[in-house]
């Protein structure tokens, strides 16, 4: 089966200019016109990271935007296992090529973001570029007389400059947009105020990181009343607060705050929001008998049916 393939190797072997090294490997170059992925020699050559974490990160930007590149994705699509791929993906996020944040998206549900760089070394020289001063221009000079007597040597070309590195996330200086304030109920009587002191000094039973401390609860202690009051109740609060928490947990009470104002749930609904809307009536003309043929026909008021009322119109007209 592997003749074919090794006559063939072997003849385009044979083709190459130039004389050939006596060792060592020899590369036969075919251009490549569709399929292909272009793969720098920073990370193909990297003196660091590891073979399977080269391969990783080649086979990553071999895939299309949007796919799903967790742990449990990568051992499903290739066949190395899930501790050798997470192994590989610390170091490409060691070394800066590969970046996982967890995000909340508008319905609630907490996913990880992957982004990859395929030169990080670049977005570091463009950030450390952009944070420079930049220099006045200098004043143009006159340009020098040619010496006749000398020959002028070729002047070698000027450096092309490379399209510079854009950045997908906004630079440290950007500013920031303000935080949504804290909810707050319409009343914060004293038993709502007790029963939420008490929900959130007691979350640490069911979450060892979140310790607060009597600020972070005094400040946040509006916003868990402001729950209550929408008849919320304190588990399902507990469980916002408490499930899914990021790995490792610096701020809690940044973490609670969000979840706090982003998470409020609505009013319940009135027994009146609930009720059906009352279908408009129709009115019906009703059916009456006719005085004359005795015949069912619709008329708000007794009397006569059409035909009766057309058959004695000319006898009536001619009496009279």
């Amino acid at each position: 089966m592997d003749t074919p393939q090794n006559t063939a190797l072997m003849r385009a072997l044979t083709e190459l200019p130039g004389p050939l090294p006596a060792r060592g490997v020899i590369h036969i170059a075919i251009r490549h016109t569709d399929r292909f992925t272009v793969v720098s020699n920073d990370l193909a050559q990297h003196p660091t990271l590891s073979t399977v974490a080269v391969g990783l990160a080649v086979r990553i930007q071999s895939l299309p935007q949007g796919t799903e590149i967790g742990i449990k994705a990568l051992a499903a699509r290739f066949p190395e296992g899930e501790k050798l791929i997470a192994a590989a993906l610390r170091e490409l996020e060691a070394h800066g090529y590969l970046q996982r944040a967890r995000t909340r998206l508008p319905n609630g549900r907490i996913v990880t973001r992957t982004v990859f760089c395929n030169q990080p070394a670049a977005l570091l020289r463009t950030r450390v570029a952009a944070a420079r001063p930049q220099q006045p221009p200098a004043p143009p000079q006159a340009p020098a007389l040619p010496d006749v007597q000398q020959e002028q040597a070729p002047e070698a070309p000027a450096p092309q400059d490379h399209a510079p590195f854009v950045a997908l996330v906004p630079p440290p200086t950007a500013p920031r947009q303000p935080s949504p304030p804290l909810p707050q109920p319409r009343e914060l009587t004293a038993e709502l105020d007790r029963a939420a002191t008490a929900l959130l000094s007691d979350l640490r039973r069911h979450a060892s990181q979140l310790v607060l401390s009597e600020s972070d609860v005094r400040q946040l202690a509006p916003a868990v009343a402001a729950w209550l009051e929408r008849d919320t109740h304190p588990d399902t609060i507990r469980h916002t607060l408490t499930n899914d928490l990021p790995q490792p947990l610096r701020h809690p009470a940044k973490l609670l705050k969000h979840r706090l104002t982003v998470l409020l749930p609505p009013p319940l609904p009135g027994a009146d929001d609930l009720a059906a809307p009352a279908r408009p009536r129709i009115a019906v003309t009703p059916f009456q008998t006719c005085d004359g043929c005795e015949r069912a026909f619709r008329a708000p008021t007794p009397g006569h049916c059409r035909d009766c009322r057309n058959a004695h119109g000319p006898a009536q007209a001619a009496a009279a």
